[in-house]
């Protein structure tokens, strides 16, 4: 059997996980300097009733032991080789805790630098996984999850500009950061579609542009929400008309990513199906 592993970062969806048996490490946040561990023991509504109220908050990469524990319980599990996909260095010390931990036990560890961050990780991990089921080497599998995560896209729009400004994440956009101003990252570049009146017109930009992007083929689709998820499920819903044969499912953005963008996120991730 061969594990396969990914970070909290990726926002993977639970049915998703245990669909696939895919274990998660979390991401250590911090708030007012106390530590949680991220869908462990920290509700993602909490996290962001207390950012609302001026908590400060920040995020950490996994220790190394962290990753030791998930590996060894795999092995327990009967694996005898693990696949660890996740949030790219670019963005996070993730990869860097995974190398340091796969020289500490006695399994041989892949692992995947996707390059990328929060969902677009799960779209990969989700491929590895499907390479796996149906087969597939663990390098069949970490092929499929560098081949999904460059091409892989997102269009969003961020909840607090303040708090994602602050965060350095976002220097490439030279104009007014709004919450109604349609950012779009596709091949790691991001890019200012322009500010919108409203969230019902930005939604629509977004909308227009994933259908135009999938043309006549199919989508896997991941429509993230940061405590919107009547808005999530709107644009869901409007995906599904659209696109009938793409694969859609809603994911809510997480302490570890809305830390940098705030609540009120909503955004779009896609990938060829």
């Amino acid at each position: 059997m061969i594990a396969l592993v990914t970070d909290s970062a990726a926002m993977l969806p639970d049915d998703i996980r245990r669909r696939f048996d895919i274990s998660v490490v979390p991401i250590t946040i911090s708030i007012d300097r106390h530590e949680f561990s991220e869908g462990i023991d920290l509700p993602t509504a909490e996290f962001y009733s207390r950012m609302a109220a001026g908590a400060e908050v920040s995020t950490a990469a996994p220790s190394p032991g962290s990753f030791v524990d998930t590996y060894r319980a795999a092995e327990a599990r009967g694996a005898h080789a693990v696949l660890s996909v996740h949030t790219g260095t670019a963005y996070s010390a993730t990869v860097a805790s995974a190398t340091v931990a796969a020289e500490m036990v006695d399994l041989p560890v892949s692992i995947v630098d996707t390059g990328v961050g929060s969902f677009p990780v799960a779209l990969a991990a989700w491929s590895a996984a499907e390479t796996l089921v149906g087969g597939g080497t663990i390098e069949q599998a970490a092929a499929a999850a560098d081949r999904t995560a460059s091409d892989t896209g997102s269009l969003f729009v961020v909840g607090v500009p303040a708090v994602a400004r602050r965060g350095g994440r976002f220097v490439t956009i030279g104009g007014e950061l709004t919450p109604t101003t349609v950012l779009e990252l596709v091949n790691g570049e991001l890019h200012d579609r322009g500010a919108v009146p409203d969230l019902d017109t930005a939604i629509d930009a977004m909308v227009e542009q994933t259908v135009t992007t999938a043309g006549t083929g199919a989508l896997r689709i991941g429509v993230g929400h940061a405590v919107h998820h009547d808005v999530a499920e709107q644009i869901r819903a409007r995906l599904a008309t659209r696109l009938p044969g793409s694969e859609i499912v809603i994911y809510e953005v997480g302490p570890s990513v809305g830390a940098h963008t705030g609540p009120g996120t909503v955004g779009i991730v896609y990938t060829p199906n």
